[in-house]
């Protein structure tokens, strides 16, 4: 039996470069499947409808919460966001190691559905970098550039919350340590307990063999 793949969830501050991070991922690795999030925000310039996100209204959202159909969802500086459950799962039995880009809310929601799933915090090197990430994109307003920066110094309160830091400075370097934190994860004990019986059955065979 294949083993099943891990959920991977991960958070950032906004500017902190986690979807490209992510794309680096899926670039570089094949073990990595991206499950695209529902939101009800307009996309932004080059975004493309289930590529980046489903973009949807707020009533086909709704209908889909009502319906069962996202494994979390939330609402973030006035739009709501959520993630698709058949695809995930599909993915997971697949071998795959799922990677999830949410805000906090609905991490800590998927991690109580999923205990196994692993969460990553990604983080800048400083506050100054997040600040002039988000200004350098040139597509936000100073008020909602204020609003995420409030919004980010709420998000550092709940970092604790998280399995591991990925800071990302240099994105070769943080690409290479988020996969390696993903490879360890595989090779933790409760994730193997298939191998582990197997290996007592093949004891117990091999000593009423002799």
């Amino acid at each position: 039996m294949k083993e099943r793949g891990i959920l991977l969830v991960v958070s950032g501050f906004a500017g902190s470069g986690k979807g490209t991070l992510m794309k680096e991922l899926l670039k570089r690795y094949d073990n990595y499947a991206l499950s695209v999030s529902a939101t009800t925000r307009s996309p932004r310039p080059g975004e493309i409808n289930g590529v980046d996100y489903f973009f949807v209204t707020t009533e086909n959202f709704e209908n889909m919460v009502a319906k069962n159909e996202l494994l979390e969802h939330a609402k973030y500086v006035s739009n709501y966001y959520g993630t698709p459950r058949g695809y995930v799962e599909e993915q997971l039995q697949a071998g795959k190691d799922v990677l999830l880009e949410i805000e906090i809310q609905g991490a800590l929601i998927i991690k109580e559905k999923y205990p196994e799933a692993l969460l990553l915090f990604v983080i800048p090197p400083s506050v100054q970098e997040v600040y002039g990430r988000l200004k350098k994109r040139g597509t936000e307003t100073k008020e909602v550039i204020a609003s995420r920066m409030r919004r980010a110094k709420e998000e550092a309160e709940m970092i604790g919350r998280y399995d591991y830091l990925i800071i990302n400075d240099d994105l070769d370097t943080c690409v290479q340590t988020l996969h390696h934190v993903v490879m360890s994860a595989h090779c933790a004990v409760f994730r193997n307990y298939d191998t582990i019986n197997k290996i007592k059955r093949q004891f117990v065979d091999f000593l009423e063999g002799e």
